[in-house]
């Protein structure tokens, strides 16, 4: 195995741990997906429920509504305890330790830490600012290899929001293919596109796999209703896997998420709303701020300004400290010049938190 390995072999995220302990604050721009739900928005009666049943190797409804929603096999139908927990699993079935990975840069940290928990020889492909963040095949091709095992994407983006289109990560898929690799595609933040039927890279061929979840574009964090799309082979070898990391699931959450998946389209029409409202807020914020540089996403709930002088860790500490308003500094995504902005909650939060926003960045200018 390689040294370089080694020495980023982690145990934790930096990251997971600032969100839990530093992140909250009374205008929490922070959070990156829709506010969450409450059991009374779901239509659920108490029959529905159970502590207890038999779920095997996946709920059967569950795996059931998710495949007919994706439109996919259902023996190609992994479950998970949310998208963090799908990419665990499906990265250590896909991996051996000393593979090497291809990781895009910035990344989403817990991600990134999780490949060298898996203690990955870990390599970087760029999506530049310069670029609108793009992601760019010709900068896969230059540095996959004939050793390299697993391509990493987010989509949209983590943290920038930026969306990738088929075509592009069908040429991704290309290149993979003909190194022997797969493509593992976080697809938590694409249900925000709110597509019917939806989208998963999954349907480009055999060599992607797909994580996603219920959390971030409908407010479902707490049922933990993540999936993984996988050919059937390798949905079995994660299925054993989980054996030895989560032996039985929370049943109520897997009958919870049921009836959750048989309402997504009322739930997504207010998502919908809410986030056009949103986008419309900051976007105007934005176009005020010539201290602000920032590639705006059509679609989503984040966005990744770039502070034009200097970094981003003075202005994130003084707006929580003074002005009570959070957002995750750049540096959880080896850019400090940025810091990423959620736009998932409630209009009247995101209205004040940009006002006291723009306080602390005329304070730091």
């Amino acid at each position: 195995m390689k040294a370089a390995s080694l020495l980023h072999h982690t145990k934790q995220s930096e990251y997971m741990h600032w969100a839990k302990t530093r992140s909250t604050a009374r205008f929490n721009l922070a959070t990156s997906g829709l506010a969450n739900l409450s059991l009374r928005d779901l239509r659920v009666n108490l029959a529905d429920l159970e502590i207890t049943g038999t779920s095997g190797y996946g709920y059967e409804p569950l795996v059931r509504a998710l495949a007919g929603r994706y439109r996919v096999d259902p023996d190609c139908v992994v479950t998970a305890a949310g998208t963090s927990f799908a990419n665990h699993l499906a990265m250590a079935a896909l991996i051996n330790a000393g593979d090497e990975v291809l990781f895009e840069s910035p990344a989403y940290e817990p991600l990134l830490a999780l490949a060298h928990y898996l203690q990955a020889d870990v390599k970087r492909f760029d999506r530049r600012f310069e670029d609108g963040f793009r992601l760019l095949p010709s900068e896969i091709e230059k540095k996959i290899s004939t050793h390299t095992r697993l391509i990493v994407i987010t989509n949209f983006h983590n943290p920038s929001g930026v969306f990738t289109d088929d075509n592009i990560l069908a040429e991704v898929g290309e290149l993979a293919r003909k190194v022997n690799a797969r493509v593992l595609v976080d697809e938590v933040y694409v249900q925000m596109l709110f597509e019917e039927p939806p989208r998963t890279a999954f349907h480009l061929g055999d060599q992607f796999v797909a994580t996603g979840s219920l959390t971030k574009a409908f407010g479902l964090s707490g049922l933990r209703c993540g999936w993984i799309f996988a050919e059937p082979a390798l949905a079995e070898r994660m299925w054993r896997l989980n054996d030895i990391f989560a032996a039985s699931p929370v049943h109520a959450g897997e009958r919870l998420s049921v009836l959750a998946l048989q309402q997504l389209e009322g739930i997504a029409k207010t998502a919908q709303t809410r986030l056009d409202e949103n986008r419309r807020l900051l976007n105007q914020f934005l176009n005020q701020r010539e201290d602000l540089a920032t590639i705006r996403p059509v679609a989503g709930s984040i966005m990744f300004p770039r502070v034009k002088q200097g970094d981003s860790e003075k202005l994130c500490e003084l707006l929580r400290e003074k002005y009570e308003t959070s957002v995750v500094p750049g540096k959880f995504f080896e850019m400090p010049a940025h810091f990423r902005i959620g736009l998932g909650g409630d209009s009247e939060t995101l209205t004040e938190g940009l006002r006291r926003l723009g306080a602390a960045l005329d304070e730091v200018g």
